[in-house]
């Protein structure tokens, strides 16, 4: 793979992660724990974007998962837990990218590695967005800040 290619697609991830991170980090921290009706709140969201990069990890590159743990709901409400775990769970991800751009495949994923990145990041985006709504409707909205600062990804 052409290396510059390779480098504008983890950085593509790195801008994704700094996005999830920036939007966390707008979340009033008692609005992390409020659930709309039914389903999960802010916090379970992002705690299950974690969750769900260390299951691709264990089945595409386990011994990446060192050092990294699931997100139970009790550590949902905690934005710094959240954050950290974002942050060392998006680097893990990176390293398996990086391997798979390389090597042209992903265990346990088609077609491709660039597919899988896209995968990934509409997987987080749709949940993004379903955290706003879900802030939304328990009375917790996003600032405009927020709203509007997650579409900068030429300044994040």
């Amino acid at each position: 793979m052409d290396s510059e290619l390779r480098r504008q697609l983890l950085d593509t991830w790195a801008i994704h992660g700094r996005i999830i991170l920036f939007v966390l980090g707008s979340v009033d921290p008692a609005a992390l724990a409020a659930a709309d009706i039914k389903g999960r709140s802010a916090g379970n969201q992002f705690a299950h974007l974690h969750n769900v990069r260390l299951m691709w990890l264990q089945a595409a590159m386990p011994e990446r998962l060192q050092g990294l743990e699931k997100l139970d709901a009790g550590q949902a409400a905690d934005p710094s837990r959240l954050s950290q775990a974002l942050d060392a769970s998006g680097k893990a991800i990176a390293d398996l990218l990086g391997r798979c751009l390389d090597s042209g495949k992903i265990k346990g994923f088609k077609p491709h590695p660039i597919a899988f990145l896209g995968y990934l990041i509409a997987h987080e985006s749709y949940h993004q967005g379903d955290i706003g709504v879900r802030l939304t409707q328990a009375g917790h909205p996003l600032s405009q800040k927020a709203s509007y600062g997650m579409w900068e990804w030429g300044s994040r």
